[in-house]
């Protein structure tokens, strides 16, 4: 059976202007364009956007999911699998969440009494998560999984005090970057203690700190356009200058 652009979007849920983009880029091309100049979708392309929309649930980048898709040993059962247990860790951490949401309301009605550190339950494997999602491939492709996974728990058994502090010093960063930016200069006074704070915001869920790391870390940071999106979003330019600060911190410049 096929189905037209305008059938295939309402069954999807994807809008037909998004089902020419994916054709555009060559990500989901249709089965055959009929005498008439319309899109026709067969079976294989109706399976191939569900992995695309599961993909994307999952925070997949299209350039990423193309990839995968058009491996030669791309195997669909194995990555249905795959979809399920990411889902239901997805579901696990939600309602966690939402149980810990339940809690803070109860404690706010008087009915119980809640730890400081019970109000972050969640929170911190969501960023964990997120973090995973969005930089895992490449960090644990210069780091290895063993250094990684040691940060990613070194995360979650912080205390309150930490994880406040940790994500003050974060804002702090911002701050201090728009300021030594201002003056062009990476190896001035305020550069430099805007690298010696982001060491030490490092510190908070790194197991071990090395010159080297940091600043190969610097490196992603102008090489990979999402970790130069964080810091440009804020600071136009920031993502370079920050990179040449720790650079000439450590000594690699």
């Amino acid at each position: 059976m096929e189905y037209t652009i305008n059938k295939m979007a309402q069954m999807s849920g994807v809008t037909t202007r998004t089902l020419r983009y994916y054709d555009q880029i060559g990500l989901l091309k249709p089965a055959r364009i009929n005498s008439s100049g319309y899109r026709l979708y067969g079976q294989k392309e109706i399976d191939l956007l569900q992995h695309i929309l599961f993909y994307r649930e999952l925070g997949v980048s299209l350039d990423d999911i193309a990839a995968i898709l058009q491996k030669p040993d791309f195997d669909e059962v194995a990555a249905l699998k795959s979809y399920y247990e990411k889902l239901a860790a997805k579901h696990a951490q939600l309602e966690k969440i939402m149980a810990t949401v339940k809690k803070t309301i109860a404690s706010k009605e008087g009915d119980i009494l809640m730890q400081d550190e019970e109000k972050f339950e969640g929170l911190k494997e969501k960023m964990v998560e997120k973090n995973e999602q969005k930089y895992g491939s490449e960090i644990r492709a210069r780091y290895g999984d063993e250094k990684v996974d040691t940060s990613n728990a070194k995360l979650m058994n912080m205390s309150k005090e930490d994880f406040d502090a940790m994500n003050q010093l974060a804002e702090n960063i911002f701050i201090l970057l728009e300021k030594a930016s201002a003056t062009g200069d990476p190896a001035s006074h305020e550069a430099q203690k805007l690298a010696a704070k982001h060491k030490e915001w490092l510190t908070y869920s790194w197991p071990g700190y090395s010159e080297e790391a940091h600043a190969g870390l610097a490196e992603m940071y102008i090489a990979d356009e999402r970790f130069a999106a964080y810091y440009d979003a804020r600071v136009k330019g920031g993502a370079q200058f920050l990179r040449d600060a720790i650079l000439v911190y450590t000594g690699m410049k």
